[in-house]
């Protein structure tokens, strides 16, 4: 005997990401702005003048990709508890990656899923990290092994928030427009080669395009079955590089810049890229002061580490290499030796 449970309908997602100057906006009920203390201290009293809502609580929790975790999660969801918010309230992520990362899951949870918007006020987060709605946390084991795909309700990137952002942090987010380029459009990174991001106009241009990458791609993989994927090009070497580092050595740009080195050097082992073109991501990603290098002391275990991505099953490990510049390829068929090559070459720095 058996009874079916109709499901079969199509849930409409879609929403709006505004490049703009943050607008006047009301919310007709409660909401909770999740931040972390340098933000607020930096941006707050500016978020605070363009919104209003029936009642507004601020929510902060600690700085940084450690703090990325169950305590800060718990720090969320206690304080809405508290105020009885409900399933009609709204969640705000006003911070970078790890901000929005942390709203978006604790909103996907939270009586089992409440709305939530992104406010990113990093580079990485306003090109990346707030668009696509995956959302989680990490753990003992790894980066981003728990969380939820949640989609935020709209996204508003406001440069207004990049003229505090120190250097580092800028060149993080050139990481991920990087990575961007080189998977998905030759004629835009050719377009970074020439460009200066740090003249503002040109950023505004850059931040839109790479989000309209993002939007593309996201739009035909929410889920990431299959070209979503790509988009983790220098993350699988890159998340082994932050967790062997504990998180405090590199941001998370910083580790993805590497890891595009380190997948460059693989796809260059496979001849799927020229000795050339992976020069030429190298040099961009050095043109903004990002890491390229990473001492491997024991690239038996930074490989087994790789079995802990989200990508990579009980016994294959999945590569996102690119094909030449603006083409990439999903791999999970790369021998062990050809890996552990690439890995010793880095051992050698």
């Amino acid at each position: 005997m058996q009874v079916e449970i109709l499901l079969k309908k199509v849930v409409d997602n879609s929403y709006n990401i505004t490049i703009d100057a943050l607008p006047q906006i009301h919310f007709d009920r409660k909401v909770a702005i999740v931040t972390n203390p340098k933000v607020a201290g930096l941006h707050l009293a500016y978020l605070l003048s363009k919104i209003s809502a029936k009642e507004i609580y601020i929510i902060t929790v600690p700085d940084g990709e450690e703090y990325k975790n169950q305590k800060s999660i718990d720090t969320i969801l206690d304080s809405l508890f508290n105020h009885r918010f409900n399933r009609n309230s709204m969640l705000i992520a006003f911070g970078g990656g790890v901000i929005g990362d942390m709203t978006g899951y604790a909103a996907s949870i939270f009586q089992r899923g409440v709305d939530f918007i992104q406010i990113p006020t990093t580079l990485l987060s306003q090109v990346d990290a707030s668009v696509g709605g995956k959302t989680g946390m990490n753990n003992a084991y790894g980066k981003n092994l728990v969380g939820a795909f949640h989609q935020p309700k709209s996204v508003y990137i406001d440069s207004h928030f990049l003229t505090t952002l120190p250097s580092r942090e800028f060149g993080a987010g050139v990481a991920e427009i990087v990575k961007m380029a080189v998977t998905f459009n030759k004629d835009f990174f050719e377009f970074l080669e020439s460009a200066d991001l740090r003249d503002a106009a040109v950023l505004k241009e850059v931040i839109q395009q790479a989000v309209q990458t993002k939007a593309n791609v996201v739009a035909e993989d929410e889920k990431e079955h299959g070209l979503r994927a790509a988009l983790n090009y220098g993350h699988t070497f890159g998340h082994v590089i932050e967790s062997e580092t504990n998180y405090k050595t590199f941001l998370h740009g910083e580790a993805v810049a590497i890891g595009m080195v380190m997948a460059n050097e693989t796809a260059v082992a496979m001849e799927y890229m020229s000795r050339d073109e992976a020069q030429r991501v190298k040099t961009l990603l050095e043109k903004y002061d990002l890491p390229t290098s990473y001492i491997v002391k024991n690239p038996d275990a930074f490989y087994e580490t790789f079995y802990l991505d989200k990508k990579s099953s009980d016994s294959a490990i999945t590569f996102i290499l690119p094909i030449g510049i603006g083409d990439v390829t999903i791999n999970s068929d790369i021998k062990v030796e050809t890996i552990l090559s690439v890995l010793n070459k880095f051992g050698e720095l």
